[in-house]
């Protein structure tokens, strides 16, 4: 089941409460309901994680533990997702956010110079900002929508695939006893 996949990486509650860093958050991870591994938390948990990726915003990591808490999801899970966007990723990520924002709004794309510096970013953060915003709102629901919708898929498909197995595996147990029986 993928809940044995999941659970050999997941991070242990107790764990997690122990350390001193994460003690002003302890009521939060102490709620076994964010811990839970089932096919509902986990789609929820890859839409909390995912959209919280995409968003051009400073404590993605925050956002996603809050909003994993309001849908009930795994708390773990959406929290890591948020990584997808890392300091290698994000360039490249909202570039393409940006380009699907100017997309949506039909205004014209920026091009960057051949030198990016911070100067350059604060100066045409007024004409950047709309479409790096629509592009990332639009990214990140596309996003959430197609992550739950397959992960409930690939999870139904998984325990489908191994009842079938189970269910085979248990017609060739009893042929061959059957066929001792008649020996």
């Amino acid at each position: 089941m993928p809940r044995r996949f999941l659970q050999r990486y997941m991070p242990k509650p107790d764990t997690l409460r122990r350390q001193r860093s994460l003690r002003f958050i302890a009521p939060l991870i102490a709620d076994p309901g964010l811990w839970l591994l089932t096919r509902r938390s986990v789609a929820n948990a890859f839409s909390v994680g995912l959209f919280c990726a995409m968003l051009p915003i400073p404590f993605q990591m925050v956002v996603a533990a809050l909003g994993a808490r309001l849908s009930r999801c795994n708390l773990a899970l959406s929290v890591g997702l948020v990584w997808i966007t890392n300091p290698l990723t994000m360039p490249l990520i909202f570039y393409f956010n940006y380009r699907v924002g100017t997309f949506i709004l039909g205004a014209p794309v920026r091009e960057a110079p051949s030198r990016i510096s911070t100067r350059w970013i604060a100066e045409q953060m007024h004409d950047i900002m709309p479409p790096l915003m629509v592009g990332s709102l639009l990214t990140a629901v596309v996003l959430a929508v197609i992550a739950n919708i397959s992960i409930r898929l690939i999870w139904r498909w998984h325990v489908s695939h191994n009842w079938k197995r189970r269910r085979l595996d248990r017609r060739r147990r009893r042929a061959r006893i059957e066929s001792e029986f008649d020996d």
